[in-house]
């Protein structure tokens, strides 16, 4: 019998499936403060997790654990140098997400680039076409977006890009030119020229050392006034303070965050009285399908491991 901890709620369809499993048993944890934590997770041989964390005083009290499934791609959450030292698998749901996310992009580029929030602050506040001639607007037709990093996310947005005729270029160091070019992209060698040129930034990327603060003031003093940068990835790859004055200074056009240096975002957070950037809580993921189908292959990334059936690209190597 093995137990599986479900650390915070998960869509019901994963649930369903470890109830089909006789020899799987699972509890549902809500209360996931450290000490709750660390009293009942020492009793499960695997754990599904969100958005907690699970850092070294929480994970050496859990002898049995073999493997954590992340409920998402992102593992920033988790103290990797522990989970290696203790031989304990980490996997993710590498496949359930990219479409959703890749929509959340194309939402957000046609939010901020048509102005939708003006428009309707004015339609309701009475002004239906007093103010509508000056508020700028732009289409995506013959755009350029770079998109950093080509993962499955990246893969997924391109197809969406080249429906509304834009012209897509990649930065990412380990993919190849021929496969960029099978997807209908050109490959980007250098960052800097990528800024440049680019109308649209679409990040990509995890956050790591290397990608802390990637994009800057220095970087966003690069690209054009009508630029605009959306970041579903990860808060912290863009400086925060720095894309704020950017905006601010006319820069850059605007932006579109999913994710914060800090979430949930502080309140006193500047971004939150930008006009000019859209907002959203870490959500692109939300869409009904893509809860099942992210709980689905949460779940049974644990029953294939145990199985030893899981397929190698859900497993994080370390």
């Amino acid at each position: 019998m093995y137990r599986v901890a479900i650390i915070e709620k998960i869509h019901d369809d994963g649930l369903e499936l470890l109830k089909k499993k006789s020899n799987y048993k699972f509890e549902l944890i809500t209360d996931v403060s450290k000490e709750n934590l660390i009293k009942k997770l020492p009793e499960f041989d695997a754990c599904t997790l969100r958005v907690s964390k699970l850092d070294e005083t929480i994970l050496k009290h859990c002898p049995k654990l073999k493997v954590i499934s992340r409920h998402g791609v992102g593992y920033d959450n988790i103290d990797l140098n522990y989970i290696k030292k203790k031989n304990i698998s980490l996997l993710i749901t590498a496949t359930a997400n990219a479409v959703a996310v890749a929509e959340h992009v194309i939402y957000m580029m046609i939010s901020i680039s048509k102005s939708i929030n003006q428009y309707d602050k004015e339609v309701r506040s009475g002004n239906f076409k007093k103010n509508a001639s000056k508020i700028v607007t732009l289409e995506l037709f013959n755009k350029e977006i770079l998109i950093l990093g080509f993962g499955r996310i990246g893969k997924s947005l391109i197809k969406r890009c080249l429906g509304f005729d834009m012209k897509v270029k990649i930065f990412d160091p380990f993919v190849s030119e021929d496969i960029i070019k099978k997807f209908g992209g050109s490959k980007v060698e250098n960052l800097d020229d990528g800024l440049k040129s680019c109308d649209y930034l679409s990040l990509h990327v995890p956050l790591t050392e290397k990608t802390k603060n990637m994009i800057d003031y220095t970087k966003l003093k690069m690209m054009k006034n009508t630029a605009i940068i959306i970041n579903t990835s990860r808060g912290g790859i863009i400086n925060e303070a720095d894309l704020d004055k950017a905006i601010n200074e006319k820069i850059i056009f605007g932006a579109g965050l999913d994710v914060f240096e800090k979430e949930p975002i502080d309140e006193n957070n500047s971004l939150l009285k930008n006009s000019k950037v859209l907002l959203s809580p870490h959500s692109a993921t939300f869409t009904n399908e893509c809860k099942s189908r992210m709980s689905l292959e949460t779940t049974k990334n644990i029953i294939d491991f145990f199985e030893n059936k899981i397929d190698k690209s859900m497993i994080v190597k370390i």
